[in-house]
């Protein structure tokens, strides 16, 4: 029996891979996960990026699903969706079963 791929779950993992292939979403990202949780203003102060820029980057992590966003008051505080983060990384692992740590 061959293995069907689950393509509305490789359009998913795929667009979380896109929105991970930029330096500055992966700093974004980084300090979500050291942080926790933040508001924009935040990342805007520890990276040396526009405030603009930042809003633009949290957006595609978002619509990615690697983070989710929650009004509070005037201002939206992001955190990472560690869930799925998770899947993203299982996925990733699964293209190569036969890999461990010792082939590096």
């Amino acid at each position: 029996m061959t293995h069907q791929p689950d393509q509305k779950n490789d359009d998913h993992l795929a667009a979380m891979c896109k929105a991970l292939g930029h330096p500055a979403r992966m700093s974004i990202l980084r300090q979500l996960l050291q942080e926790d949780r933040c508001v924009c203003g935040r990342i805007v102060e520890v990276l040396p990026l526009a405030q603009s820029t930042v809003s633009q980057h949290l957006k595609v992590l978002k619509e990615a699903g690697l983070i989710i966003g929650e009004v509070e008051g005037p201002k939206t505080c992001y955190c990472v969706d560690r869930v799925q983060l998770a899947s993203l990384a299982k996925a990733i692992s699964a293209l190569m079963p036969d890999f461990n740590k010792e082939t590096l």
